[in-house]
């Protein structure tokens, strides 16, 4: 297709594709689907190789938050039946992330439900920060709190964070359909104090609550604008018990396709499968990551997901490999910018990067008051085939392990 040659063309050259070039990847019928997926392939390895980046998250403080995300079954007035607690001790955290560290994990995504935190709220994460540094020096931290004020992306930068998350969720058009409590433009705030204060920023987005391909690219053009290192790509889980709880339009074959426009449009960036990759990629998942150079290791927020041996066999039979913790996730160019910025307190990034300054945050599936929590059931399930709009509550299991319960972490 001279539309794929084209998108690999600029994107081994990080020359960014027109609108009609991404809508038209969207539009590309399943025959067409091995050949959108190579493609995104060709670029994908020219930036990352082979390498497969593990994160891993720890849910802080789960539940009991007060924004209404309606995609999240932490948000205010979600009946989902998820675990609730407040905020873990920092001891209590740095055992859970040594866990996914011990699986694999290169980062460990610290997230927390809620509006944003408060200086107190601060002061115990930096806690936790140091506590996981101390034992495992060479891990990367990604803090995900929500919104933050004034002086305390500084804080989190001086306790040891290497970045935060803030995903975008969705286009500026259709944020308010999601969300009343807080405003598109407060998540853009939020991730530029991140960037000022020297933060890596990851930020993403959410498919499968009811957009449009114009939401979708308009989204995926706003974070390549706003330059973020990482853009986590979820898929919604429609928990029972939240507004959209009913919405199932993906396939296995639409996810892909989102994908693949991300990778085009930001063609260097770390590009991770998260959320809900069990639920709607399904056997499908390795496919993925001849798109994606990074996914979560394990169980999510409130969900749990694939076994972590699982995720590792996977990766290797798909002819990846984990990355080490000693190699530089990002390519050079953008790398070099990344450390300078660190070193200057300043987390502007060259333009010509990925196309400007970015905005966001996302090392997960939260981006500010709630999260998108992908899941699948440890009891493997009869085979079926499941069309968009076929609900798969089969594959949404709530997690009943790891932080903030007694038993033992999957990673």
């Amino acid at each position: 297709m001279d539309l794929l040659n084209t998108l690999v063309e600029k994107g081994l050259r990080r020359e960014l594709p027109t609108r009609e070039e991404a809508l038209a990847v969207l539009a590309t019928s399943d025959d067409e689907l091995l050949d959108v997926v190579a493609a995104a392939g060709k670029v994908r390895r020219k930036w990352f190789g082979r390498r497969v980046k593990l994160n891993y998250l720890v849910n802080l403080k789960s539940g009991l938050c007060p924004e209404d995300c309606s995609y999240c079954s932490q948000r205010l007035g979600s009946k989902a039946e998820i675990l609730k607690y407040t905020w873990l001790k920092p001891e209590d955290a740095s055992r859970a992330a040594a866990a996914g560290v011990a699986g694999g994990a290169k980062r460990v995504c610290l997230v927390a439900s809620g509006r944003g935190p408060t200086d107190r709220d601060v002061d115990r994460v930096s806690r936790t920060i140091e506590a996981i540094k101390e034992q495992n020096e060479d891990v990367e931290v990604c803090a995900c709190l929500g919104l933050l004020s004034d002086g305390q992306a500084e804080k989190l930068r001086a306790a040891g964070a290497d970045a935060y998350n803030h995903n975008l969720n969705t286009s500026e058009a259709t944020y308010g359909d999601i969300t009343t409590t807080h405003t598109y433009a407060d998540r853009v705030d939020t991730v530029r104090q991140a960037h000022a204060a020297g933060l890596s920023a990851c930020s993403g987005l959410i498919a499968g609550m009811g957009e449009s391909d114009a939401d979708l690219v308009d989204v995926v053009f706003s974070l390549r604008e706003l330059d973020p290192d990482s853009v986590p790509v979820n898929f919604l889980i429609p928990f029972e018990g939240t507004p959209l709880a009913k919405e199932w339009h993906l396939t296995p074959q639409r996810c892909l396709r989102i994908l693949a426009m991300v990778r085009f449009v930001c063609p260097d960036v770390e590009v991770r499968l998260a959320g809900g990759r069990e639920v709607h990629l399904r056997s499908m998942q390795p496919l993925a990551l001849q798109i994606a150079n990074s996914i979560f290791l394990g169980d999510y927020l409130t969900s749990e997901g694939q076994e972590g041996k699982a995720d590792l066999a996977m990766i290797a039979d798909a002819g990846f490999e984990v990355e080490g913790a000693g190699t530089t996730t990002l390519p050079e160019h953008r790398a070099d910018v990344v450390a300078a910025a660190a070193g200057a307190g300043c987390g502007s990034h060259a333009a010509s990067a990925c196309g400007g300054h970015a905005d966001g945050g996302g090392c997960g599936p939260c981006g500010g008051g709630g999260a998108v929590e992908p899941a699948e059931t440890a009891e493997p399930v009869p085979a079926m085939t499941a069309a968009a709009g076929e609900a798969r509550t089969d594959l949404v299991a709530v997690r009943r392990r790891g932080a903030g319960t007694d038993l033992p972490p999957n990673a």
